[in-house]
């Protein structure tokens, strides 16, 4: 009797554990058009909104880039430890009402970003309405 309750409190832990860690932590961003692995993002909480910080980027020709499209406060700063995804909030299972942006070509596009699973982020950048625009899948660091 002992062995089942310990393998249940077990399980029940382990799915709670699964579902607490949520969009926080280090995912690997996977460009949309090529499907290579292009950088680290780090997504943390900050007075009570969703960030996301570039902490790596593994293609080493663009390790030293600078955002020369960006505008404003992140004109011509280097990619590697800009913040990309700003100020979303939770709505349900979704993080919306923020931005993102994209360092390739400066622009800040609306962003709403959801869990597929407890390992892969569903990243939508749109203009105007969800239907114009682009969505990656990014995966999640295993540390």
């Amino acid at each position: 009797m002992k062995k089942i309750l310990t393998i249940v409190v077990l399980f029940v832990s382990c799915v709670f554990y699964s579902q607490n860690k949520g969009v926080l932590g280090k995912w690997k961003t996977i460009d949309d058009e090529t499907g290579k692995p292009k950088s680290i993002v780090e997504i943390y909480e900050k007075s009570g909104k969703i960030y996301g910080k570039v902490i790596e980027i593994l293609d080493t020709v663009h390790k030293n880039d600078f955002c020369k499209e960006c505008s404003g406060e992140d004109a011509n700063k280097p990619i590697l430890g800009m913040i990309v995804i700003k100020g979303l909030t939770q709505d349900g299972k979704e993080y919306n009402s923020g931005k993102i942006l994209d360092p390739k070509n400066g622009k800040l596009y609306q962003c709403f970003i959801t869990l597929v699973g407890s390992d892969k982020l569903k990243v939508r950048g749109y203009i105007g309405i969800s239907l114009l625009g682009r969505t990656q899948y990014w995966q999640r660091v295993k540390k």
